[in-house]
């Protein structure tokens, strides 16, 4: 099972506007930064955990009596819930800085419990307004987001910790959420060294060199009508014969469109018919379909990115090669794209020319692919809970 993604957030200055005084002690202090609201609702629901991590200077003390922070903060939290935000974990300081609490943020002595219970550092983060926010999160070992527009232009010392800022919340799920799907991929064998580069959020580069123009040229089409960016290279054992440098091309391809998918979250699927002159493909994309043959024949084709590769095709290609391209490797390459991309695809052509066939498929593929990787929100397509 998946660890769980966690987003530990500071309070003050961060939910809630800090006030002059720094102290948030009465209702009439209460003021909610903007967008905080959408932000963290759209975060929630991509998968992240909420924990609040404070320090409340002195809290208890008669500088800080507790009878003037609760009502306030339980408000907050009231209208938080309202929204239907709810944080895991409220973790509060209540130390001065002179006393150098283990506790005290930047110290992470607050979360010790999920450092031994273990989460999703990689993709975990702290987002705060000051530099010991960062520092947190330095020596937690998540990703920094530090939000307020005064940081947006912070020159960095060497010495600081590594970190990204936003002038608000929606630049916060923006960094959190909206990051460029992209994988590169090298595979290399006796047979083959390849390299492959993807990004599933721009539409160049798009080159490919594998030796075989038509195979080139079909791998282009991929990427163009995929509406993703593609940069193949490969040297392969054409001497011997195609069918090592085909089928390791759909290897690599497929390992590197899985890593560029990532979790999955907020794609679409979609059904599609390509026409080319007399030849007319059909294609169908489910990003949820199961790896059997009952499930596969329900539709004419269906794409499953759960990691259960499934493939089969209905046409038939006369020719037996197209420029040096055999078309025998036609299916095979999709099978092996499968095979690596964890995906279940069931395609059907028909027509006269073998040419077309072959490229209408590519493009009929290609525009499947477009659609069912088009991020469209950040729910995952699944009631499983996992792609």
């Amino acid at each position: 099972m998946s660890q769980r993604k966690i987003l530990f957030v500071d309070r003050d200055g961060c939910l809630i506007a800090e006030p002059a005084d720094f102290q948030i002690d009465s209702i009439e202090k209460l003021e909610f930064l903007p967008g905080v609201f959408t932000a963290l609702s759209r975060i929630q629901s991509a998968g992240y955990e909420l924990v609040m991590v404070t320090n409340q200077d002195g809290l208890g003390t008669d500088s800080f009596p507790e009878a003037d922070f609760w009502p306030v903060h339980k408000l907050m939290l009231k209208v938080f819930s309202s929204q239907g935000i709810c944080f895991t974990e409220v973790c509060i300081d209540r130390h001065f800085p002179h006393e150098a609490s283990d506790t005290r943020k930047p110290k992470i002595g607050m979360v010790l419990a999920y450092l031994r219970s273990g989460f999703d550092m990689a993709n975990s983060a702290m987002v705060g307004d000051r530099i010991t926010d960062m520092q947190f999160a330095s020596n937690l070992g998540v990703r920094g987001l530090r939000i307020g527009a005064q940081h947006v232009q912070d020159s960095q010392s060497a010495n600081a910790p590594n970190y990204q800022s936003a002038s608000d919340w929606l630049g916060i799920a923006a960094l959190l959420l909206d990051a460029p799907r992209i994988a590169r991929v090298e595979r290399n064998t006796r047979e083959t060294k390849i390299t492959v580069a993807v990004n599933l959020d721009a539409t160049l580069p798009l080159r490919a060199h594998t030796g075989i123009g038509f195979f080139d040229h079909m791998l282009e089409q991929l990427g163009k009508h995929g509406g993703f960016s593609l940069s193949l290279d490969c040297v392969g054992d054409l001497e011997i014969d195609e069918h090592h440098t085909i089928e390791d091309c759909a290897l690599a391809l497929g390992h590197a469109l899985k890593l560029a998918l990532g979790d999955k979250r907020g794609i679409v699927r979609y059904a599609f018919v390509l026409p080319m002159d007399e030849t007319l493909v059909q294609a169908e994309l489910n990003i949820n379909a199961q790896p059997d043959s009952e499930l596969a024949a329900v539709s004419l084709a269906a794409l499953d990115l759960s990691g259960r590769p499934y493939f089969v095709f209905d046409g038939q290609i006369d020719r037996k090669k197209i420029g040096a391209f055999p078309t025998e490797l036609f299916p095979h390459f999709f099978r092996s794209l499968c095979e690596t991309l964890g995906a279940n695809l069931r395609l059907k052509v028909q027509g006269e020319n073998d040419h077309h066939q072959i490229e209408a498929s590519f493009k009929a593929v290609a525009r499947c692919l477009r659609q069912a990787i088009a991020r469209t929100g950040d729910v995952l397509p699944s009631t499983k809970g996992v792609l």
